[in-house]
C-alpha cells in the first residue's frame, strides 16, 4: 500500500486528542485486527509513507517488522518501540499479524509537550526508551484496549506538559506560519508569510530550522505536495493544479517526482 495513493487509513482506528493536547498532536491511531487480516490475507505486506516531517511515535504490539527509509534500513522486533521523524521516504514491511500504536506529532509538537527538540532526529530511528519511561510504555503494551492506551499515554502528556515553564513563542511562530499558509490556499512564499506575522525572513528561517528541522521553504513545498497529491487522486477530473499554488500540471508534475521519487503513471 502506498500512502495517498491507496487508504492506508482503512487499517487503523483514529482518535483524535484530549482538547489540550490538540494543537500538538494530529492524531492517535492503532491497528484494526480485522482490517489488517483482510488486507493481508495472511501474507506480508508493505506500507509506504512520503515525508512528512512529523515525529511520529510506533509502539509495537504485534509482530516485528522492518523499516526502510533513504538512509537506512532497520529491523524492529516484537519487543521494540520507535520515534520516527518521518523525515524521508519511509517503507514499513509487515507481517500478517502486524499491530501498532500510533502517536503522531504536528511539527514542534514533541518540543511542547516533552521539551525535546525533533530536529535532533534528522535521519535516525529512535529507540521510544530513550524519549518516554519504560514503565509507561510497559503499561501501554499490556493495556487492556486501545482507549486505556491512549488514557495512560495523554495523562503522561497533560502532567509533562504542565511542567514546561513557558509557551514557547519559536513552536507558537511555527504553528501559525503553517495556519497561515494553509489557510491561503498555499500561495503565500516564506517572504509573504514572514511580513503577515511581522517578522523578517531571516528569523522566521531560523525559527524552522531550529524547531522543525527543515527551512519553512522546504516544509512548505511538502504540505503543499501531501495536499495536492490527495486532492488529485480524490478527483482527477476536477483537479485544478492552481488551487494548490502550481503554475500548471507541468508544474505539478515535477513536484509530484520529486516528493514520492516516481511519476503518476507509475499509479495509474
Amino acid at each position: 500500500m502506498v500512502e495517498i495513493f491507496d487508504n492506508i487509513r482503512q487499517l487503523y482506528n483514529f482518535s483524535t486528542p484530549c482538547p489540550e493536547l490538540e494543537d500538538y498532536i494530529e492524531f492517535i491511531s492503532e491497528s484494526s485486527f480485522e482490517e489488517t487480516s483482510l488486507h493481508a490475507n495472511n501474507s506480508p505486506f508493505t506500507v509506504k509513507m512520503f515525508p512528512s516531517w512529523t515525529p511520529t511515535i510506533w509502539i509495537n504490539l504485534g509482530a516485528p517488522y522492518s523499516l526502510i527509509t533513504a538512509k537506512n534500513s532497520y529491523h524492529i522486533s516484537a519487543a521494540d518501540d520507535v520515534l520516527i521523524l518521518r523525515d524521508s521516504i519511509t517503507e514499513r514491511h509487515n507481517l500478517p499479524s502486524d499491530y501498532i500504536f500510533t502517536v503522531k506529532f504536528f511539527p514542534g509538537g514533541l518540543e511542547a509537550v516533552l521539551g525535546i527538540n525533533q530536529a535532533q532526529f534528522t535521519n535516525k530511528i529512535v529507540a521510544l526508551k530513550e524519549i518516554l519511561p519504560a514503565m509507561l510504555i510497559h503499561h501501554i503494551k499490556t493495556a487492556s484496549s486501545f482507549e486505556e492506551r491512549m488514557t495512560l499515554l495523554q495523562d503522561f502528556f497533560l502532567l509533562q506538559l504542565s511542567r514546561q515553564q513557558k509557551k514557547d513563542h519559536y513552536i507558537h511562530l511555527v504553528k501559525d506560519s503553517i495556519d497561515l499558509y494553509a489557510a491561503n490556499r498555499m500561495q503565500y512564499n516564506t517572504t509573504e508569510i514572514a511580513e503577515r506575522l511581522f517578522i523578517t525572513s531571516k528569523t522566521i528561517n531560523r525559527y524552522f530550522n531550529n524547531i522543525v528541522g527543515i527551512s519553512p521553504k522546504k516544509y512548505f513545498s511538502i504540505l503543499r505536495a501531501r495536499a495536492a497529491l490527495t486532492a488529485y487522486v480524490a478527483a482527477k477530473d476536477t483537479f485544478s493544479p492552481c488551487h494548490h499554488g502550481y503554475h500548471d500540471m507541468s508544474h505539478f508534475y515535477k513536484e509530484v517526482i520529486r516528493f514520492t521519487g516516481q511519476g503518476l503513471a507509475a499509479q495509474q
